[in-house]
């Protein structure tokens, strides 16, 4: 299964962007997946994640109540619409994907994605 993120770009601050992660899994919108980003000289870092048979929604608190994370079962894509945009959401997104469903405690850890796609740059100008 390959990962393709998109929908990166150039916005303003307090402006919005809406990425999607899409995979050549015709189920790949019921799986667990997670957004991360890395700015540069900065560590990858969890931004929000979807776990299969989950209602709940994981964000890091940097975002919350600004991103949400969404499955679009028509478009087979998990979406992360980014509101209110800082400066220093500036980075590059990644989604990934794990098979088995992580436990909660495992999903701000990076290490716990087993497929990673190549991500898209957001940049949030001043």
């Amino acid at each position: 299964v390959q990962l393709q993120a998109s929908g990166g770009g150039l916005v303003q601050a307090g402006g919005s962007l809406r990425l999607s992660c899409a995979a050549s899994s015709h189920t790949f919108s019921l799986v667990n997946v997670a957004w991360f980003r890395q700015a540069p000289g900065k560590e990858r870092e969890f931004v929000a994640a979807v776990r299969r048979g989950d209602t709940s929604r994981y964000y890091d608190d940097s975002v919350k109540g600004r991103f949400t994370i969404s499955r679009d079962m028509a478009k087979n894509t998990v979406d992360l619409q980014m509101n209110s945009l800082k400066p220093e959401d500036t980075a590059i997104y990644y989604c990934a994907r794990k098979e088995n469903r992580p436990i909660s405690s495992a999903i701000r850890h990076a290490g716990t994605w087993t497929t990673w796609g190549r991500g898209t740059q957001v940049t949030v100008s001043s």
